[in-house]
């Protein structure tokens, strides 16, 4: 893989990323940008134990533009766009609109709440550019561009992981409108959070009590468990598993387990790299296929905090869609009291799965 560094107009970094054999153009931004708002701020919820991100300037980020406005494709017939070159394979940036920044500062903030800390919104957030075709969908990569997107995942997480004060990476896609997505080009993002995130905390927390309890390890006890009952694995080869879980939260969730235990996407070999681009591509096609049309759903790589020898990392895809027609709501029960109520079983979701 080919890296090649550049920056745009407003000082934020861009990362171009190629095959070795191509090569890679990188112009410069002649645009004259406004500076990157450093106004994001964490807040300590006092009642739950976690940091909130407050990031007020997001308000007016680029909200689903026309085709020919489209901020992510390659800039072109007089047009500038955030990837100065006129082609390219995988691109990643600094987002414009952050909700975490290296820069972050508090000016003249007053909370006056005694249990409520507060500080700047450091860290850092970055837009990964699947590819330069705006109609594309991740699932009609290549095997090739999807690989290279993983190895660009990899680089990120790993140069990311460094910075000091960030504490986890997130990589992550979110797809269609009906998810809440503000660009239609298909891309993802990568957050580095200077904390652990809420989830990333209670898996650790729970992973390690059942190894108090049991001696065992909670991820390979599951995986076991769903291997050998067969009812809810949707495909399984050399390096992988992809499974229902079978206390689904989502319509349609998915979950793709490394059989060998890693802590981030950076520590995947090559052999189970190229292993799960291909079950990666096939499981994002069966999710389309499953009504008919490009499913809204979101990907999201769990990966291990930067100073933690857990081992967790895996894959959650899922989907709001409960069936053609239908989308789940985060009502009363889930938003109010984080309880989810499933509308659909698991096994019959992994059946549906198994069969487009």
């Amino acid at each position: 893989m080919k890296r090649t560094r550049t920056f745009l107009a407003d000082g934020r970094e861009l990362f171009y990323f190629a095959a070795d054999d191509e090569a890679v153009p990188a112009p410069p931004d002649p645009r004259d940008l406004p500076a990157v708002s450093t106004a994001s701020q964490l807040r300590w919820d006092p009642l739950l134990g976690e940091w909130v991100m407050m990031a007020t300037h997001r308000q007016n980020r680029t909200f689903m533009p026309a085709r020919d406005d489209c901020p992510l494709c390659p800039s072109g017939g007089g047009r500038h766009t955030e990837i100065p070159a006129p082609e390219y394979a995988v691109a990643i940036f600094e987002n414009r609109f952050p909700s975490l920044s290296t820069e972050a500062r508090l000016d003249g903030v007053e909370v006056r709440h005694p249990l409520v800390e507060v500080r700047p919104g450091f860290g850092r957030c970055e837009v990964v550019c699947f590819t330069s075709d705006h109609h594309a969908r991740f699932a009609d990569l290549s095997p090739s561009r999807a690989r290279l997107v993983i190895d660009a995942l990899a680089d990120r997480t790993t140069e990311l992981s460094t910075l000091d004060g960030v504490e986890q990476v997130f990589c992550f896609e979110s797809r269609g409108r009906e998810i809440g997505v503000t660009l239609s080009h298909p891309h993802g993002q990568i957050y580095a959070y200077p904390f652990v995130t809420p989830r990333t905390r209670r898996m650790l927390e729970v992973a390690r009590h059942h190894r108090e309890r049991t001696g065992r390890d909670l991820h390979r006890d599951i995986l076991t468990a769903e291997r050998r009952s067969r009812v809810r694995v949707i495909a399984e080869t050399a390096h992988w598993v992809a499974f229902v879980p079978a206390a689904a939260r989502w319509p349609v969730e998915v979950h793709v387990y490394p059989l060998r235990k890693v802590r981030t996407i950076a520590d995947l070999d090559d052999a189970e790299r190229d292993d799960f681009t291909t079950l990666y591509l096939d499981l994002l096609q069966r999710l389309d296929r499953l009504y008919g049309d490009p499913l809204p759903y979101i990907s999201a790589w769990h990966q291990a905090p930067a100073c933690d020898d857990e081992e967790l990392s895996h894959l959650q895809l899922f989907s709001i869609r409960r069936s053609a027609d239908k989308l789940k709501y985060l009502a009363g029960s889930e938003s109010g009291m984080g309880a989810f109520i499933t509308d659909v079983l698991p096994e019959d979701v992994a059946i549906r799965l198994r069969e487009v």
